[in-house]
C-alpha cells in the first residue's frame, strides 16, 4: 500500500439532537472527499443509541458512502440480533463491527451472548459469510485480560468464529502495534489486523479514555499534554505533529490501512489526511 493512497475509514457516535445529526452529516460530506472504504457508527452502552446508529447508517447509505453499524453483546437476545441484522442488510449494509461491548452502570447481565466470538459465530451462521464482520483487537492490551497472551488467544477465537478482519484500540506507541501483530501472525492470524488512530484535541478527555480502555499514553506524550492543558493552540498543534508522525509511520511499514475515531468532527482528522499525503477527490 502506498502512503500516499491508503485505504481509510472513520468512525462517528450517533447523534442525540437534530442539530447534532446536521453536525454528523456535514462531517461525512468533508471527509468523504478523502474517499475512504466506510464510516463506522457506534453503538451506545446496552443499545441506548440504537435508533441513532440506524439513522445514521442509513443517511451515509443514501449519500452514496458504505456504514458500517456497531453491534455489541450487551442486553442482545438472538431474536434481536437477527432482527437488527435484518434491518440493516434492508438498508444495503455490507459490514458490521461487531464488539462485546461495555455494561452500562447498574446492568448485571450481558445477555445471551457473552463475548464478542459467540455474537461473531451467531452472526455467521444466520447470515452467512457475505458480510464483512470487523472485531476489535488492542495491541496494548484490553484492561480485563489477564495477560498479553490471553488477549491474544480471544482475538484468535473471534476470528476462528468468522470475523473478517479487525480494528484496533487507539495506541501512540507504533511499535506496540507492529509487535502486536507480528505475535498474531505466529498465533495463526493471517487476516488484517488495521491500526485505529486517535485525534488529540484534549488532555483530560484522552486521559479519562485512556485509563479507562488500556490504550498506553507514553509518559513523555502525558507529560507535554499536562504543560499544554490550559493552552489550547499549543496542545492541538503538538497532538497533529505526534499524530502525523504516528501515521507515517504506520504507513511507511505497510499496515493494511488507518481507521480514524473521527469523533464527529472534520477537524483535526482532516489535517492530518492532508500532512500524510492523502489527496482530497
Amino acid at each position: 500500500m502506498s502512503s500516499n493512497n491508503p485505504e481509510l475509514s472513520f468512525e462517528f457516535f450517533p447523534a442525540r439532537t437534530p442539530k447534532g445529526f446536521e453536525n454528523l452529516m456535514e462531517v461525512h460530506s468533508e471527509l468523504v472527499k478523502f474517499d475512504p472504504t466506510f464510516f463506522s457508527v457506534t453503538y451506545g452502552a446496552g443499545g441506548s443509541t440504537q435508533e441513532g446508529t440506524y439513522d445514521a447508517v442509513k443517511s451515509i447509505l443514501e449519500s452514496g458512502s458504505s456504514a458500517a453499524p456497531h453491534l455489541t453483546c450487551v442486553g442482545a437476545s438472538r431474536d434481536h440480533i437477527r432482527e437488527t441484522v435484518s434491518s440493516y442488510l434492508k438498508l444495503g449494509v455490507e459490514r458490521i463491527v461487531i464488539l462485546r461491548g461495555d455494561l452500562p452502570g447498574g446492568m448485571v447481565e450481558r445477555g445471551f451472548f457473552k463475548y464478542a466470538e459467540d455474537l461473531v459465530r451467531f452472526v455467521r451462521e444466520e447470515f452467512g459469510d457475505d458480510l464483512h464482520l470487523e472485531v476489535a483487537a488492542y495491541p496494548d492490551f484490553h484492561p480485563e485480560s489477564a495477560s498479553p497472551l490471553t488477549d491474544l488467544q480471544y482475538l484468535k477465537r473471534k476470528f476462528d468464529a468468522g470475523a473478517s478482519s479487525a480494528i484496533t484500540q487507539y495506541f501512540y506507541n507504533a511499535d506496540s502495534y507492529f509487535a502486536f501483530v507480528d505475535e498474531a501472525q505466529h498465533m495463526g492470524i493471517s487476516a488484517p489486523i488495521v491500526p485505529g488512530v486517535m485525534p488529540i484535541t484534549n488532555y483530560a478527555t484522552l486521559v479519562r479514555f485512556s485509563d479507562a480502555c488500556g490504550a498506553d499514553l507514553p509518559r513523555w506524550i502525558r507529560a507535554r499534554l499536562e504543560q499544554y492543558q490550559y493552552d489550547e493552540k499549543s496542545l492541538k498543534a503538538f497532538g497533529l505533529d505526534v499524530v502525523t508522525h504516528l501515521c507515517l509511520d504506520l504507513l511507511d511499514n505497510g499496515v493494511p490501512g488507518i481507521h480514524f475515531y473521527a469523533l464527529n468532527k472534520i477537524e483535526p482528522v482532516s489535517e492530518i489526511c492532508k500532512r500524510i499525503g492523502i489527496v482530497r477527490q
